[in-house]
């Protein structure tokens, strides 16, 4: 499949109106030739002060999203110099994994969010849950594979400079993990949405905010916390996180050794058996390097992947 996150960065309230009718092109584009079976819209204030809307398309196969791509309307756009005088930021963030290459989990059987607009049909409920590991071996790929990158893989610059913004191409690795995890109130009663606004969206806030701000120290890229919302800019009752780690291992690791995290889990627990209609997910990937692009133009440095990207070596 591909997931392509599709986004607009801008800054403040000034920059609202050309930042949503540029989300509004992207939106439209989709409507094209080979566009996705399915996508939402996101919004989130980056710690830079950054509202950055995300169009997150899925595409049951890449032959198809490269059709769509390199349409003349799509490319065109992408690729004109008009995109550099504007107001607003633009990025591309796009995977493709194969299918033993990702895992879901869905706490609810019904209308699945995400990639799960695109599958045929759901298993019974599953053994693979509920202890450190089960993630892993949800992948078809662990059979056979540990999914790590080389140990010199590393993010690249390979066009542009961040500093000055223009266009910045970034090259990834194999073997870059995609985890989103998603939460929906939508339909929770006044006592639950309570329990979970009060007591588990602060602690999640927390730790995805620590990813965020800290990432770096382990090993993860970038992490976005988002809430869907209407084309307007209206906010839904749904968030969901967005994180690129540098590896499976690196992903697992911080889920069941870190505090941030743990707070998390204990708090979710514990409050677990009061909870019915809040509907939890999660979808995760690994991906080849020849599978990914990263693309970014007049973002702030900061954006994405560009955060943690060696420099291009100068001649």
């Amino acid at each position: 499949m591909t997931m392509g996150y599709l986004g607009v960065q801008s800054k403040g309230d000034d920059q609202r109106a050309d930042a949503l009718a540029a989300l509004k092109t992207i939106v439209g584009s989709l409507d094209r030739y080979a566009g996705p079976i399915h996508h939402d819209i996101t919004h989130h204030v980056d710690n830079q002060g950054y509202d950055n809307y995300i169009v997150v398309g899925y595409w049951s196969d890449p032959d198809t999203f490269g059709r769509w791509l390199s349409t003349p309307e799509v490319d065109g756009w992408w690729s004109s110099e008009d995109r550099l005088s504007e107001p607003v930021g633009y990025f591309r963030e796009i995977v493709s994994p194969r299918v033993d290459q990702f895992e879901t989990l869905y706490a609810f059987t019904d209308q699945l969010p995400g990639v799960g607009r695109l599958m045929d049909g759901i298993s019974g409920e599953i053994n693979e849950h509920g202890y450190w590991g089960s993630m892993r071996e949800r992948f078809p790929l662990s059979q056979t594979s540990w999914m790590q990158p080389g140990a010199e893989d590393e993010l690249r610059i390979v066009a542009g400079d961040p500093a000055t913004g223009g266009r910045v191409v970034v090259a990834g690795h194999d073997n870059i993990a995609l985890i989103r995890s998603g939460q929906d109130w939508r339909e929770a009663g006044d006592t639950e949405r309570s329990l979970y606004l009060d007591e588990i969206q602060p602690t999640l806030q927390a730790g995805m905010d620590f990813l965020r701000d800290n990432g770096a120290d382990v090993g993860c890229y970038s992490n976005r916390l988002v809430r869907n919302i209407e084309m307007d800019g209206t906010p839904l009752d749904e968030t969901y996180n967005i994180g690129h780690w540098r590896s499976l291992e690196k992903l697992e690791r911080w889920a069941e050794s870190h505090p941030t995290h743990l707070r998390i889990f204990t708090t979710f627990f514990k409050v677990v058996a009061d909870l019915d209609k809040l509907r939890l997910y999660h979808e995760v990937s690994v991906s080849d390097g020849k599978n990914q692009i990263f693309e970014y133009i007049n973002c702030h440095p900061m954006t994405g992947m560009m955060r943690d990207a060696r420099p291009a070596v100068q001649q």
